[in-house]
């Protein structure tokens, strides 16, 4: 009893100072094990009463993973799941096998096997976490990984079903390993007959006791015997708790019954965990130091470049494939399942245990930091034109290069096709960006024209014409896929006309800063609609109920949104440019900005940096500016833009730049044509400003922006002037370039 104590306390200890440090509970557990286990505090004297407890907390890990499981979910990325997910498996416990049976580390082909099979397995727990609370769930990568870790679970029952086949000789290992097969597969069957016809009406009887205690009674219960006749005819128990999951899973009160069991397995994992971590000896791992680190850097690099490759070859962005590579690589909680049984049998010696045991913990710890800096990382690979191609891989359907003043729409999940069908109805022309395979095979029976790509990639964007759109509908799942494809649209098309959905209010601000002209929030929508049922039905005219619903739409839902304290706002501003480069960068004595607003300045056209805050020289601050804020001595600014960006700020602030546009000047970006007159001639030769009154301020070629370009600059075909003038000399010289032949007008000596 003692030790179970001790146990539950150190755990608690152990979690909420991973919790305190950001770091994963899990890995408090370990930790937390480690310190009472017999190598250091040695307060655990009695191993066998944690043993239970913690086979306890993988019964019911295993049992609420097989309720949780969503077919559903594995259908969104099933070939990449299924296709992939398998070949990872298969590729890993290959190659690791090779490789251990051709050093030494494993004397005997099985014993390759079940190493290939511990390195194989990824942490569903610690990836997941790491993409929730990064709020990257619903991201290419977050999906790839989630279907992978799907096949991998469910993989876990097959490797737990054929373990005490890899015991047998190798000349019956055959027989052995295919007799386990069949035994698993009519367990299967049975399980199957059973959940079928007598799960639902047990669970129905228990619940229609209404008592708490009793439906809880009764599916743990439930869960046990099952994990225990697995383990009488041979298989697992393990597997027998995940079986027993997948037959509640598919059942009307698979809800409830996670709720009620979810409670015992936190408890009971959490022991689970802190028992493998009395096993670690850090005095071993210490002596072994090198020899675990080289095991770790194996570990990353070798599954990363097995996972990679594949997510690529499944046609998804090399991004995805590089995130999803690293994400996956390191080796899972479950491979502690494996090892334990795999010590039972004599597969694995008491030396490589530790290591797998230390290997294991590092690779932990190494993975939240991968996942949250990479991203970024990979962000700014992006200014490498071979990375950026590989990375904008597409196809397209026919219609893409007719397309002019078409809505582009990013994203075909239930938003974005209701957003297509609307505009199909009325005529409007579409072009749909998107890159789940599921979707686009949609938009291919219903021809609809589409670009099967990464919305995020600029590529992709101008692949899509947005420099000849209208406007553009974003309703894709991530936050950060949503600010890099606002920002990149808007350098490609300033004038853009950009509506976005955000899935949570803290992206409302960033998302108008960045440049968006509408941003619609989900929740506050529904809860607009919901009022103006209620207002019309108390009788108030519906023009007063119109002007106050757009009143609160135009505060961008302030009435709605609880008031936000300092620390708030910085953390929202913090979480929009986590993946974009920022800087600080106080405004110079005499600079031609001040006195300017910052919609006077036309500082996004200009430079295309995002002002995201001001703070003043008495110390004011100023979150999310708007577009009326004065320019004034002394103010620090804080800017998210790439590095060309910056630099073109910084040349604007500092007076480098010479005839800036008027305060009412317009702006137009012109494409200069194939057998274009206005093709290899330098700007000083063109003379726009003497002949139209207007200014030639950027060059975009070959999607490079060359800012406040001089006389000497010469154009070329397919280059994208941006001209600014009064909308009078912005209209005639339109009207030169695009319907006078030879721009004869333009260039006349």
């Amino acid at each position: 009893m003692t030790e179970l104590i001790i146990i539950f306390a150190a755990a608690a200890f152990g979690g909420l100072l991973a919790s305190l440090l950001k770091q994963p509970v899990i890995l408090g557990y370990l930790l937390a094990g480690v310190i009472v286990g017999p190598f250091e505090l040695g307060l655990i004297g009695n191993y066998e009463e944690v043993e239970t407890i913690a086979e306890l907390g993988v019964t019911f890990l295993l049992f609420t993973i097989g309720v949780e499981f969503s077919l559903a979910e594995l259908n969104k990325v099933k070939k990449i799941a299924l296709g992939g997910g398998s070949l990872q498996l298969l590729l890993t416990i290959s190659l690791t096998a090779l490789v251990a049976v051709t050093v030494g580390w494993v004397t005997t082909v099985p014993q390759g096997i079940f190493l290939g099979e511990l390195v194989s397995l990824s942490s569903t727990a610690v990836v997941i976490k790491a993409l929730a609370e990064q709020d990257e769930m619903a991201t290419a990568h977050g999906q790839v990984m989630l279907g992978i870790l799907i096949v991998q679970d469910l993989a876990l029952g097959l490797m737990l079903a054929i373990l005490p086949a890899l015991n047998s000789p190798i000349e019956e290992l055959g027989y052995a390993i295919g007799f386990a097969v069949l035994k698993l597969a009519l367990f299967a069957l049975g399980a199957y007959v059973v959940g079928r016809w007598l799960i639902p009406p047990y669970l129905q009887l228990l619940a229609k006791t209404e008592s708490h205690e009793l439906f809880l009674l009764g599916v743990v219960t439930l869960c046990l015997c099952i994990a225990l006749l697995t383990g009488k005819i041979g298989l697992s128990t393990e597997m027998g708790a995940f079986v027993a999951g997948l037959m509640i899973s598919e059942v009307e009160y698979s809800d409830q019954t996670l709720d009620y069991v979810e409670p015992i397995r936190d408890i009971c994992a959490a022991a689970f965990f802190a028992a493998i971590g009395i096993l670690i000896d850090p005095v071993f791992l210490w002596n072994n130091l090198p020899l675990i680190l080289g095991l770790v850097a194996l570990v990353l690099i070798g599954k990363s470049l097995i996972t990679a490759p594949l997510v690529f070859f499944f046609k998804y962005p090399l991004k995805t494939a590089i995130i999803s590579g690293l994400g996956l690589a390191q080796i899972g909680e479950f491979s502690f399942v494996l090892a334990g049984q795999g010590s039972k049998f004599g597969l694995i010696s008491e030396n490589v245990y530790s290591l797998i045991l230390g290997t294991t913990a590092v690779t932990l710890i190494v993975t939240p930091f991968v996942l949250q800096w990479l991203p970024a990382l990979l962000e700014r690979a992006e200014a490498f034109s071979w990375f950026a191609k590989a990375d904008g891989a597409m196809e397209a359907s026919s219609e893409v290069a007719s397309l002019r003043n078409h809505i582009v729409v990013c994203g075909y999940g239930r938003v974005g096709s209701n957003i297509v069908k609307l505009l199909l109805e009325r005529d409007y022309p579409v072009m749909v960006i998107e890159q789940s395979e599921q979707y686009v095979q949609k938009l291919r029976e219903a021809r609809i024209p589409y670009i099967f790509g990464n919305a995020a990639s600029a590529l992709v964007l101008e692949k899509a014409g947005v420099t000849q759109a209208k406007g553009m509908a974003i309703a894709l799942p991530d936050p950060m896929s949503i600010r890099l494809c606002l920002k990149r649209s808007l350098v490609l098309n300033p004038e853009l006309d950009l509506v976005v959905r955000a899935s949570t209010e803290g992206e409302i601000e960033p998302l108008y800063q960045m440049g968006a002209r509408e941003v619609v929030q989900p929740e506050f929508e529904a809860s607009l609609e919901l009022s103006t049922h209620l207002f019309s039905t108390l009788g108030i005219p519906s023009l007063a109920i119109q002007q106050n619903i757009q009143q609160i739409r135009d505060s961008h839902y302030s009435t709605l949104r609880p008031q936000q304290s300092k620390d708030q706002i910085l953390k929202e501003i913090k979480d929009a440019t986590r993946t974009m480069t920022t800087k600080l960068y106080p405004l110079p004595p005499q600079s031609a900005l001040l006195g300017k607003s910052i919609a006077e300045s036309q500082l996004r056209s200009l430079t295309g940096v995002i002002l995201m805050a001001v703070t003043r020289a008495n110390g004011a601050h100023i979150d999310y500016p708007e577009a009326d804020t004065l320019f004034e001595e002394g103010d620090t600014y804080l800017l998210v833009g790439e590095a060309d960006e910056l630099a073109a700020f910084k040349k604007l602030a500092s007076g480098s730049v010479s005839n800036l546009p008027q305060a009412d000047d317009s702006s137009v970006w012109i494409r200069i044509k194939e057998r274009s007159a206005l093709a290899g001639k330098s700007l000083a030769q063109l003379e726009v400003q003497q002949q139209f009154g207007v200014i030639v301020q950027a060059i975009r070629r070959k999607g490079k922006n060359l800012r406040f370009p001089n006389g000497n600059a010469i154009v070329q075909v397919g280059d994208q002037l941006l001209v600014f003038g009064s909308a009078t000399c912005l209209a005639n010289l339109d009207t030169t370039i695009n319907h006078k032949s030879e721009d004869a007008a333009l260039l006349s000596d």
